[in-house]
C-alpha cells in the first residue's frame, strides 16, 4: 500500500451528556499514565483507522497489533463488529446510533490510553465529527488517524460479508457507500491506498510510530 502522511436513536441510552451531578466526581489514579508508560516502555495512543466496509480497516490493524506484539508493545484491537456484541449490542446503524457507538468506543479508547496501551480501532466511522468527538477526548499526540481509502468498486467487489449485496437489494438500509454518506478524512495522519500490500503498509506504520517516538522498538 502506498502511505501519504499528513430509524430513532434507541431508548437505552442517551442522546446526550448527562447533567452534572455534585455527587458523582473524578478520582484521580494513584499510578499514574506516565508510570504504566514507563512500564510497558512506550506511550499510549490510539491509532483509527476509518474507512468503507470492505476497505481493509481490520485486516490491516490485525497485521499491525501482530506487528507491535511480537515487538513486546503492550496493545488491545477494537473492532467495529466485535463491539456490537456487547458494548455496543444495543445500538443500530442510523446517524444517532453511529454517533453513540463511536462516543462508547472513544471513552473506552481514552481508558486504554491511561492504562498506556496502544489502541487500534477499526471503525468505518463515517462522519467527521464523531472522529474530532474522540480526538477531543485525548491529549495532543495520543489520536493517530488513519484513512484507509479503498475505491468503493474494489471494496464491492471484495463484499467479505456479503454487505453490498445485501445492501443493492435494498435488504439493508443505511450502509454506508450505498445509502448513508461517508466523509473521508480532510487531512488524516496517515492517508493509505486500499489496493496495496499489507506488509508494505504496516511496515510504513511502524515508521511512523518510531518516527514520533510512539515506540523505541
Amino acid at each position: 500500500m502506498t502511505c501519504w502522511e499528513g430509524n430513532n436513536v434507541s431508548q437505552r441510552h442517551p442522546s446526550s451528556p448527562l447533567p452534572d451531578d455534585e455527587n458523582v466526581v473524578w478520582h484521580s489514579h494513584v499510578v499514574s499514565r506516565r508510570e504504566r508508560e514507563r512500564l510497558h516502555g512506550h506511550q499510549g495512543v490510539v491509532i483509527w483507522f476509518t474507512g468503507l466496509s470492505g476497505s481493509g480497516k481490520s485486516t490491516l490493524a490485525g497485521a499491525l497489533e501482530q506487528a507491535l506484539h511480537r515487538l513486546g508493545v503492550s496493545t488491545y484491537l477494537l473492532d467495529g463488529d466485535n463491539v456490537r456484541h456487547g458494548l455496543c449490542r444495543d445500538l443500530g446503524f442510523t446517524d444517532d446510533d453511529r454517533r453513540e457507538n463511536i462516543r462508547r468506543v472513544g471513552e473506552v479508547a481514552k481508558l486504554m490510553v491511561d492504562a498506556g496501551l496502544v489502541v487500534l480501532t477499526a471503525f468505518i466511522s463515517p462522519h467527521r465529527a464523531e472522529r474530532k468527538m474522540v480526538q477531543d477526548l485525548l491529549d495532543d499526540g495520543q489520536f493517530i488517524e488513519v484513512f484507509v481509502d479503498t475505491p468503493l468498486a474494489t471494496c464491492e467487489a471484495r463484499d467479505p460479508k456479503g454487505l453490498y449485496k445485501k445492501a443493492r437489494a435494498g435488504e439493508l438500509r443505511n450502509f454506508t457507500g450505498i445509502d448513508s454518506v461517508y466523509e473521508a478524512p480532510d487531512a488524516p495522519d496517515v492517508h493509505l491506498d486500499g489496493e496495496q500490500l499489507v506488509t508494505n503498509l504496516t511496515d510504513q506504520l511502524l515508521d511512523l510510530l518510531r518516527r514520533r517516538a510512539i515506540i523505541n522498538l
